[in-house]
């Protein structure tokens, strides 16, 4: 096979607009990322929703007959749509930046029809854990590994995670922990300047609303606080409703808490920014559940780059996006009272929430797309001499 660059990237994903969420935002930054740097860039991605419009991007979109959920149903209508175009991408790198498509490459690989050099994978935690479960799927995941060019991971965790189980992964590992995206990094500077003033402490948390997030824990942390403390909170929560049967334990736990708790929904992006800057202090408490973990957490960036002191329990890649006593506080995930007893130092010294919000926005603006995208794909191919 021909050693030359290839000449283009095609990313396919199970999530990308208008689906929401940090691996959406991933694969969206990384794809304008190489487009950026001069790289031919297509996206495949689950077809539109009706009345949905396609957004303008800096690179092509093809939408394909799947929704945007990692059912095996999808994942094989990826694998067959995949070799049935195998043509239009043969001679391309194909990057898979997400789970979603990895058991359709689990599938086509057994047809042979994966270029060796050709295939680029990023891994962002979980589904790490998941392919090493079985026998059958490690032993298939070894093999696509074998084939890809190169693995990026999005911390330091997912790295070991990810030689530990899958020990001749090592030489191809690249690290590319992501960044703002570009709206955020263009806005949240000037709204983090101009902090809205409120009545009351507000704690943010802006996630989906599922076990994982650990809103749950932030309810109780903060109704263990002295009652006087309490009377000056409000914590909002933004995000749309998980799979399992949750917000109904939050509501529960939200009616005698002492301080409003506000369900505001999964709102747009656009409605999202002043949010941060009304509020005062971040909290995701991401929890283990099943085989799901947090792998880095965009989102940390996000508030620290609205100035945000970050409290955040000690778990997965979760210490690389909040630097404990840096950019927030960070405590084990199973000791309520330090949870508790983060909240009351934070609520407790203004100052202290000040220099912490100052330093998540300095580090979370250093992060780049660019960079993460340099790191995997290498400068883009030149035209070939005349």
């Amino acid at each position: 096979m021909s050693s030359e660059p290839a000449q283009r990237i095609v990313a396919v994903t199970h999530e990308f607009f208008p689906h929401r969420g940090g691996i959406a935002v991933y694969t969206a930054e990384m794809a304008a990322a190489c487009a950026r740097a001069g790289w031919p860039m297509e996206v495949w991605a689950p077809r539109l929703p009706p009345g949905v419009q396609e957004p303008t991007w800096p690179f092509s979109v093809k939408r394909l007959n799947l929704d945007s959920s990692h059912s095996l149903r999808n994942q094989w209508r990826m694998a067959r749509f995949l070799l049935a175009h195998r043509e239009e991408w043969q001679n391309a790198i194909l990057y898979v930046p997400e789970p979603g498509p990895l058991l359709s490459m689990l599938i086509l690989q057994f047809f042979d029809v994966l270029p060796p050099g050709r295939l680029h994978i990023t891994l962002h935690g979980s589904e790490i854990l998941r392919l090493a479960m079985r026998p059958l799927t490690r032993a298939s995941a070894r093999r696509l590994f074998a084939r890809a060019d190169r693995i990026s991971v999005v911390s330091r965790y997912a790295e070991r995670l990810l030689i530990d189980l899958f020990p001749s992964t090592a030489h191809k590992v690249a690290l590319t922990p992501g960044a703002l995206r570009a709206e955020f990094a263009a806005r949240a500077p000037e709204s983090a300047a101009s902090r809205v003033a409120n009545d009351r402490l507000i704690i943010l948390t802006v996630a989906r609303i599922h076990p994982r997030k650990g809103q749950l824990r932030v309810i109780e942390a903060l109704k263990a606080l002295p009652s006087p403390v309490r009377a000056r909170l409000e914590y909002w929560l933004v995000g749309g409703h998980g799979k399992e049967n949750y917000e109904p334990a939050l509501r529960a736990a939200a009616a005698d808490a002492g301080f409003p708790v506000k369900f505001l929904g999964d709102i747009s992006d656009e409605q999202l920014g002043p949010i941060y800057a009304q509020a005062d202090i971040f909290a995701m408490t991401s929890m283990p559940h099943k085989l799901s973990v947090e792998g880095f957490g965009l989102v940390y960036l996000e508030a620290g780059a609205y100035g945000l002191p970050v409290v955040a329990h000690a778990i997965g890649g979760v210490p690389e996006a909040v630097l404990d006593g840096e950019t927030g506080l960070l405590v084990p995930p199973e000791d309520p009272a330090a949870l508790a007893a983060a909240f009351a130092r934070l609520i407790g010294d203004p100052e202290l929430r000040q220099r912490l919000g100052a330093a998540g926005r300095a580090r979370a603006l250093r992060h780049t797309w660019d960079h993460a995208a340099q790191t995997l794909f290498g400068p883009p191919p030149t035209a070939p001499a005349s």
